[in-house]
């Protein structure tokens, strides 16, 4: 069965303002993802810029099939 990591996130701007998610899923590869590498996911798959502070709360790893091929 696939991996995914659930988790809620909030992302501060180093020009103002800010960015939350809640519930979030992404697919990974393997049985877990280090906070960091999943900021580094986040703010590039998002095509995020002038990303300051990153916070990664409540993270769980579940089964689930991955959406993207």
């Amino acid at each position: 069965m696939d991996k995914r990591v659930v988790f809620d996130f909030e992302i501060d701007f180093s020009n103002g303002g800010g960015l939350q998610g809640q519930g979030f899923r992404l697919d990974i590869d393997g049985d877990d993802i280090d906070d960091d590498d999943l900021v580094n996911y986040i703010v590039a798959d998002m095509r995020l810029l002038m990303v300051g502070e990153v916070r990664i709360l409540n993270k769980t790893i579940i089964q689930e099939p991955h959406k993207r091929k």
